[in-house]
């Protein structure tokens, strides 16, 4: 007698863990904007360094500002593009990321111009102040270009399409068929 084979096969292919901890470009972040944030992480630690170098202010306040604004951007830029490369980004249970990003990144380039402005404007001259506030404004310029490539490749997060409107509480299309007024009239 023959070997008996299974009567039923295995109808599905079991699927393989992925060791790849880095999954760029995903839907979130293409490879540019990758690059780009991280030249806007490199850039904001450097001037979060250059700033914490600083030994001696004439004026404290806008040294503090510039030092928060440089601290907040390297670190939430560096969780931002961890979550955005990696598929951590699925765990958090944040669904509107391309909004937080676009609002975030906006928001880093406004405040570290002002930062860098204010520094610039108020500080004792010294060759590491002066280098903090270059890397300031270049760091400004990042977060603007990521800004501009964002809209440029996605387009504005904000911007409602007519669907998503007539969706969204709108009045109900008629229907055009008119099965039940027919029905009726050939009884």
């Amino acid at each position: 007698m023959a070997a008996a084979e299974p009567v039923y096969s295995p109808t599905t292919v079991s699927e393989t863990k992925s060791k790849k901890w880095l999954i760029v470009p995903t839907d979130n972040l293409d490879k540019v904007r990758c690059l780009i944030k991280v030249v806007e992480v490199l850039l904001s630690f450097v001037a979060f360094i250059l700033e914490e170098v600083v030994t001696n202010c004439m004026s404290c306040s806008p040294l503090y500002f510039f030092e928060f604004v440089s601290c907040t951007a390297f670190l939430f830029t560096a969780l931002l593009l961890i979550l955005l490369a990696t598929t951590l980004h699925k765990r958090v249970g944040i669904s509107c990321w391309p909004s937080l990003d676009f609002v975030y990144t906006a928001l880093m380039a406004a405040f570290f111009l002002i930062a860098s402005i204010v520094f610039a404007s108020d500080n004792g001259g010294t060759d590491l102040e002066n280098a903090a506030v270059a890397f300031g404004f270049l760091a400004t310029v990042a977060f603007l270009a990521d800004a501009v490539w964002f809209v440029k490749t996605r387009g504005f997060p904000f911007k409602k399409t007519k669907q998503q409107a007539a969706s969204n509480g709108g009045a109900p299309v008629a229907e055009a068929e008119k099965l039940n007024r027919e029905q009726n009239e050939a009884d």
